[in-house]
């Protein structure tokens, strides 16, 4: 009797022992996941997403019709791509869901400027629900483009065709504006981008053919006023330079693949010719004026920097404004081949509203279907992170129970 009653408490005591390592030991790994997931779990994607971005969300960073300050257009972007870790703005039509067709824009800025001036000088996000477009915006982190950036913009395209489907593909329109449209000039027929860009489009960045310079000024055309001498004359304003036309000479007009070609910029920088030597390519004919584009309403961007004296070919403060549509008609296989001059404007003015559907609109009516018809496939994306708490600590797994 004795040894059986003194053997209770100790077996009593034993099961307490390992009923509280065992609370314990679980209370460890509930705080453990807890913890991991507070920190690696994201929110839930909205109904609408492309990659992250919330499509049904009003563009972030946009700019008002008032102002633009620095803030604003110097953001870089609400996206990541994933290999390179660098920033760029993704735009996605209201509504977007995986299946749907789109068509996808790669927008490049100009020599010294931003992702997000260059997404308010070409608001190509404004019309992005009307002709269903995915615009890829990024930046440079030297403000322009080289040989250098070239594998983080192969990169975005991978990333966003690949999520979006290469078959929903219709059309792949490569913009730029300025040193960003002669980087479009300068990568469209290379090995990457010969078999996927449907239409260019050059922003006051060099046009294939013929231009003269209106001499109305580039950059800035003087001293400030203050330091100005009444009677005694300017300096020569700079002029525009003939880059595009350099670059050009060095093979086929327009490089050595084909591709619809619209070319914008403002008449107090250069005139376009007659003639086309894309046209004469493609079997357009004689080039036709189309009715004027007009916009009651100015553009959102300028450059402010530049306005002590400024200069007409620079361009001035956004306003209202009245743009000439040229058009070669009838090109073989569908191409476009148009020139879109805005009156009274310089290198600098935001495009007003009519403008930029225009430009979309002639892109859109040429012919596309170079990714989702050929042979190239994006590369699946790189794997995602795991929890930054790896697995749970040893201290926390519950223990084997002790054998007796």
């Amino acid at each position: 009797m004795l040894r059986e009653t003194g053997a209770k408490p100790v077996a009593h005591a034993r099961g307490r022992d390992m009923k509280g390592k065992l609370k314990s030991a679980a209370l460890a790994v509930s705080a453990w996941v807890l913890a991991a997931s507070a920190f690696a779990q994201t929110p839930a994607a909205p109904a609408s997403s492309l990659l992250g971005t919330d499509c049904d969300a009003p563009p972030i960073w946009h700019c008002t019709d008032t102002a633009c300050d620095r803030g604003i257009t110097t953001q870089p972007g609400n996206n990541v791509e994933l290999l390179t870790r660098r920033p760029y703005f993704l735009d996605c039509p209201k509504g977007y869901k995986k299946g749907d067709k789109v068509n996808v824009v790669l927008s490049l800025h100009g020599f010294g400027s931003f992702a997000n001036w260059q997404r308010n000088y070409a608001p190509f996000y404004d019309v992005k629900d009307k002709y269903k477009l995915v615009v890829i915006t990024p930046g440079s982190p030297v403000r322009f483009w080289s040989e250098a950036d070239d594998t983080f913009l192969h990169n975005l395209v991978d990333q966003v065709v690949a999520e979006v489907g290469k078959a929903n593909v219709e059309r792949f329109i490569l913009a730029g504006h300025s040193q960003g449209g002669l980087t479009s000039q300068r990568i469209v027929c290379t090995d990457y981008f010969k078999d996927k860009v449907d239409v260019r489009i050059s922003l006051s960045g060099g046009r294939v053919g013929p231009s003269t310079s209106a001499g109305r000024g580039f950059a800035n055309a003087g001293p400030p006023v203050y330091q100005q001498v009444p009677g005694q004359p300017l300096p020569p304003p700079q002029q525009p330079g003939g880059g595009g036309a350099a670059a050009a000479a060095a093979g086929p007009p327009g490089g050595a693949c084909d591709y619809s070609f619209i070319f914008e910029n403002g008449a107090y920088e250069t005139i376009p010719g007659d003639t086309s030597p894309l046209a004469d390519k493609f079997g357009c004919g004689p080039r036709k004026q189309e009715e004027d584009v007009v916009d009651p309403k100015a553009g959102y961007v300028w450059d402010a920097t530049r306005q002590d004296p400024g200069s007409d070919g620079w361009g001035h403060y956004p306003r209202s404004g009245r743009a000439q549509v040229y058009v070669y008609p009838n090109c073989k296989n569908g191409r476009v081949v148009a020139d879109v001059v805005r009156l009274q404007k310089g290198h600098t003015e935001g495009l007003e509203p009519n403008v930029t559907d225009k430009l979309v609109s002639l892109a859109l009516s040429a012919s596309g279907g170079k990714i989702k018809s050929g042979s190239w496939t994006p590369p699946p994306p790189p794997p995602g992170p795991g929890s930054p708490f790896g697995p749970p600590p040893a201290a926390a797994r519950p223990a084997a129970p002790a054998r007796n």
